[in-house]
């Protein structure tokens, strides 16, 4: 455990990262959420907040990650492959990286969002954790990409350890969208149902349905697990499962 006392929540999160930015205005900016920036009624805010840096940090983490499983699996085939590489960078996997990392304290958020939990919001850590490999990958140039994977595969391989232990063929949807593609025509559907409880703590109903017919339920913490429930309910429902 880390006992050393650090002068502010970016300071330790450069300490959880292993890495200090040469521009701190570049880590301010991947922390600084769209909300903030609206607050400063600058004709440009859409460019002061983590927006951009997240669609470039969205395909840092796709190349880190999907490197990673290709030299490390490689008897698996493509399908196996994305199916991991999903589970890993989905939005509840980054905003628990987000969070080991301490990346909620150093969030700048709007008045309105702070005050309804936004440091703690699922899609606003998740965005933040991208913003932030954008930001190391402008700020260290050469030496990114080895900076990024000495934090980011310690924590993608903790979840693809309790993935492979839960077994990787928990994929549902697949073989539910293979099934039902074999009668041309059909079209299928997830519908949310409801999401109750607070946004740390969701529960999500999803209900599968082919060609607007009920197939299956299920139930889970995330709208994409859920999904996988109503899908298994789905091929149990069709005698595949």
């Amino acid at each position: 455990m880390d006992s050393k006392i650090y002068s502010t929540p970016t300071e330790r999160l450069e300490a959880s990262i292993g890495y200090k930015f040469t521009d701190p205005s570049l880590l301010r900016l991947a922390m600084t959420h769209s909300s903030h920036s609206n607050e400063t009624g600058e004709r440009n805010h859409h460019l002061l907040c983590n927006e951009r840096l997240e669609f470039l940090g969205d395909s840092v983490l796709s190349i880190v990650v999907s490197r990673y499983l290709y030299a490390t699996y490689p008897q698996e085939g493509e399908g196996i492959l994305t199916n991991m590489r999903k589970d890993v960078v989905c939005a509840e996997a980054l905003a628990r990286y987000a969070r080991s990392l301490g990346i909620g304290e150093c969030l700048l958020l709007g008045k309105g969002e702070a005050q309804t939990g936004g440091f703690n919001k699922e899609n606003i850590l998740a965005d933040a954790f991208e913003a932030l490999l954008a930001a190391i990958y402008l700020d260290a140039r050469d030496g990114a990409m080895a900076i990024i994977e000495s934090f980011l595969l310690p924590l993608v391989e903790k979840d693809l350890s309790e993935l492979i232990t839960k077994g990787i063929d928990g994929d549902y949807k697949t073989p539910l969208q293979q099934l039902v593609q074999q009668t041309e025509g059909d079209v299928l559907e997830y519908v949310l149902l409801r999401a109750e409880g607070p946004d740390h703590q969701k529960t999500f109903e999803v209900e599968v349905r082919v060609n607007s017919n009920p197939c299956g339920r299920g139930v889970g913490t995330s709208k994409r697990k859920a999904e996988q429930a109503a899908a298994k309910a789905a091929l149990k429902v069709f005698g595949i499962c």
